[in-house]
Order: structure tokens, then C-alpha cells, then sequence
């Protein structure tokens, strides 16, 4: 469903126009698309029932408080009657490639946030009547060619153009027009802030901070004070005022891998061998990539769910899979001998240099094992 207008009414003649689209529960629901058997059923993707994480879940799963990144026993014990899937990336790329052909359609400038969400530059209409509706022929594209729903968000810059994506989710469209952008941003609770997560919302919420009107009503000194170089981003924001350009050629910033394991582990030697598959997953993409990074990440969850993370930064980027492994292993040995179990470890890579081949553009992945 859409507002009776677009992102060009009233609004100067040099007005940008983007789109923000994301793909409805994406990897549950290319699941459910894929296996009849899961539609209409609670669906998590990753993990297991007393394992890992939830990569992502369907909106029947939702409904019963389960969400990315929750911990498998914590999603289970909200929906008993939780289904989990095991990940099938390469088929999500697949589709994600699909959605990015359609996008091409209608504009250059699209910049990918992930697999299933994208900001679209549509300020050249290319003969279309407006923003909005480009953005109903890419939903229906997306639904024709893929049996997939989309959201979009259509608005005069990328902060409210996002913000309109989610407002009505699933299978929505939503547009914020200059005329309604700063009143829109007054009344949003600052939780729904994109860039403010629940950390900084409780910080907010500690200085009296509670809507975009209350932040709207602060110095620019007082931001700053109390949240540094982002307190500007705030300041902005809260007047309905981004000036981020969508950027179709956007470096990435990480790559990596990660896994649950079924049994924590509890000697040096186990978690040695357990992240050689890590380390495998890792370096099959920087191959297939064609990148390198100078600077490695090792993530550490212990069986409490207490996380930790050790990086180093080296001069040069890590060149072999055997650097990569021998860089990891002098990362974890210091925290042996360990205070508790370990239940899951990450390798990620970033500070990207010059690639295999001298180009220095590099993909995120977020992989889950």
C-alpha cells in the first residue's frame, strides 16, 4: 500500500529521489518458497535446537518474539513448535543477483547493504511519473520473477527513504515526501533511529531524549558533548536532513565466518582443530574474491554467552591461508588456559588492501557454519 503522493511533490525541482528496498524475511523466506512443507509455519534459518544462532526467521516465527541473532535454546523455548533450516547461501546469492538485475532496470546508482536490502538513486526517473512508482514496478518485478515480497521506502534522502521501508512491513511501500520529513522525524521514537541501536537509545533515553523532537531541541554542542562526531549525524537527522549519497560502487568493509559449535570446547587443541574450518571458509571467499585484509579478527563466545573479540593489523595483507591460520591460532592461544567452555568462534578480515588481482573493492560476508 502506498501515500497518494511521491517523493517530488512540493518539493524542489533538484529534490533526489531514493528507494530503500528490503526483501521481507529473506532467507526464511526463499526457505519457504523453496519447500512447501514450511509455508505458514515458524521458520528459523542457522542454528539448531540447542545450538547457534538464528541467521533469520519468517514472520510466523516473529510473532512469538523470535529474532536474528537470538540464540537457538532462547528461540526454541518462545516457539516450541519452531522449525530450523540450515543455511543454503549460495542460493540466497543467487536469488540476491536476480533482485540486482531488476534494480539495474531502472537506475545505475543502486548500492547493495547486504543480500537482501539496496538504496536506489531514481532521481532520473527515466520517463516514469515518479519515484513511487518505480518502486511498485520493482515490487512486482521482484514478486513476478522471484515469488518473493518486498518492502520499499521511497523519500528525498537515504535516512527517511529507510525508515519508510519498515513502516509497513511485510509486503509495503511507504513514502515520505519533503513536505512530511521533518514532522515524520519529530515523532519517531529515537529506537527507530537507523545508526541508533539499543545502547545508544538508552542513552538518549537517560538525558530526557525520547523522539526526534527531543533531539531536535538540542545544541549541536550538546550532541556532540554527549555523543561525539555523532552527535552532528543526530543533530541532522532529527531535522530530516542526510546528505549521504548512494554509493553504487560502496567498498565493504569485512569478511568472515563463524561457528556454534555442538560441544563446547575446553582445551586449546579442540579449538585448534574446530577453527580450521572457519579458517577454510574464510579464505575460499577472500580467494573467490579476489581480496586481501591487513587486519584479522578473532571473535570468542563463551558457553555463557559472554563474547569476546582479538584483532591485529600487520603491514601488509595476510597473503596465504596459511598465514591466515598461523595470525588466528597467535590470537586464540592467549586465552588459554580458559575460565569456561567456548561455544562458538569467528575469523573476519578487514582493512582490505590491494586483491589477488591489484583491485582493492572488496564484498562483506556475513557467513554463519
Amino acid at each position: 500500500m502506498s501515500m497518494p503522493c511521491n517523493a517530488a511533490d512540493a518539493a524542489p525541482a533538484n529534490v533526489r529521489r531514493i528507494i530503500h528496498v528490503d526483501m521481507d524475511a529473506f532467507y526464511a523466506s526463499v526457505e519457504q518458497r523453496d519447500d512447501p512443507k514450511l509455508r505458514g509455519k515458524p521458520v528459523a534459518v542457522g542454528g539448531s535446537k540447542l545450538r547457534g544462532v538464528v541467521a533469520a526467521a519468517s514472520y510466523e516465527a516473529r510473532r512469538f518474539g523470535v529474532r536474528s541473532a537470538m540464540p537457538s535454546v532462547t528461540a526454541k523455548r518462545n516457539c516450541p513448535e519452531l522449525i530450523f533450516v540450515k543455511p543454503r547461501f549460495e542460493v540466497y546469492k543467487s536469488v540476491s543477483q536476480q533482485i540486482r538485475e531488476i534494480f539495474s532496470e531502472y537506475t545505475d546508482a543502486v548500492e547493495p547493504l547486504s543480500l537482501d536490502e539496496a538504496y536506489l538513486d531514481v532521481t532520473d526517473l527515466r520517463g516514469a511519473a515518479s519515484a513511487t512508482e518505480i518502486a511498485e514496478a520493482i515490487r512486482a518485478r521482484i514478486k513476478a520473477e522471484t515469488g518473493l515480497t518486498a518492502s520499499a521506502g521511497v523519500s528525498y534522502n537515504k535516512f527517511l527513504a529507510k525508515i519508510a521501508s519498515d513502516y509497513r512491513k511485510p509486503d509495503g511501500l511507504f513514502v515520505i515526501t519533503p513536505r512530511m520529513g521533518p514532522g515524520f522525524v519529530e515523532a519517531l521514537p529515537v529506537g527507530k533511529f537507523h545508526g541508533v541501536g539499543p545502547a545508544t537509545a538508552q542513552r538518549m533515553h537517560k538525558l530526557g531524549l525520547e523522539t526526534g523532537l527531543d533531539i531536535k531541541a538540542q545544541s549541536l554542542e550538546f550532541l556532540q558533548q554527549h555523543f561525539g562526531k555523532a552527535g552532528g549525524y543526530y543533530y541532522s537527522i532529527s531535522r530530516g536532513v542526510c546528505e549521504r549519497q548512494v554509493k553504487p560502487h560502496r567498498i565493504r568493509k569485512s569478511l568472515g565466518a563463524e561457528r556454534t559449535f555442538f560441544t563446547d570446547l575446553t582445551t586449546f587443541a579442540s579449538a585448534h582443530e574446530a577453527l580450521q574450518e572457519v579458517i577454510d571458509k574464510v579464505w575460499r571467499h577472500c580467494e573467490q574474491a579476489s581480496i586481501r585484509g591487513r587486519t584479522l579478527t578473532l571473535k570468542v563466545k563463551y558457553a555463557d554467552f559472554q563474547q569476546i573479540t582479538r584483532s591485529r593489523t600487520g603491514d601488509a595483507p595476510i597473503s596465504t591461508r596459511s598465514e591466515l591460520e598461523r595470525l588466528s591460532c597467535a590470537l586464540l592461544t592467549p586465552i588459554f588456559p580458559l575460565a569456561k567452555a567456548i561455544r562458538l568462534l569467528g575469523v573476519s578480515l578487514s582493512s582490505f588492501g590491494l586483491s589477488a588481482d591489484g583491485d582493492g573493492e572488496a564484498e562483506q560476508l556475513a557467513l554463519l557454519l
